[in-house]
């Protein structure tokens, strides 16, 4: 029978598990680190109440209710109140086109839905990046952040018809004022007498 050489197992020195799991440990964050630093940090979108039905496309028009705030929390903007909702022609809020929204406000409302309220973070690189308004109530290179509600959605060219529709009912308005104000009957041929 052959004989196997033996190999005396010698001590670990004191500290050197220690110093294992030490180096262990750095590469563990290293390598989170590395992770996090590859990951896209973009535009998040957290639900605070969920909406109904599809999400807009990017041709469609948004009507929303929103207020834009910077991170130390100072308001830059806030959904004005329009003479709108007209009924039968547009609904309640501000009209949003997302084709002309910078990109990461249009990405954001592409994840939502109608009836929802969102929480929604856009980072500088995908709002104004250090390209803002000259004037304008937002500092370069500032993250941006929204509270938004959305009342509804349509697309552009059903939101330009509702428009020219709007402007037809407008002018036969103040043709019908116009008409009145000269002594005619509303809806008669102008220059007819009043009787």
């Amino acid at each position: 029978m052959a004989e196997v050489t033996r190999v005396p197992l010698q001590p670990i020195a004191k500290g050197s598990l220690t110093k294992l799991w030490l180096g262990v440990l750095v590469a563990v964050l290293l390598a989170a680190g590395i992770a996090w630093a590859a990951t896209p940090q973009g535009v998040s979108v957290d639900t605070v109440r969920a909406g109904e039905g599809e999400s807009p496309t990017q041709e469609d028009v948004v009507f929303v209710n929103y207020t834009g705030k910077l991170a130390d929390g100072t308001e830059f903007d806030r959904s004005q109140p329009m003479p709108l909702p007209i009924p039968g022609i547009f609904p309640d809020g501000t009209p949003l086109p997302l084709s002309d929204m910078i990109p990461g406000f249009r990405d954001a409302l592409l994840q939502t839905q109608v009836g929802g309220q969102y929480e929604i973070f856009i980072p500088a690189d995908q709002a104004y990046g250090a390209d803002v308004p000259e004037g304008g109530p937002i500092p370069p290179n500032s993250d941006l952040y929204f509270d938004i509600e959305v009342i509804d959605i349509m697309s552009r060219d059903e939101f330009q018809a509702r428009v020219q529709s709007f402007q037809q009912q407008m002018m036969q308005q103040q043709m019908e004022a116009q008409g009145a104000g000269d002594g005619a009957v509303p809806g008669s041929p102008q220059g007819a007498p009043a009787q």
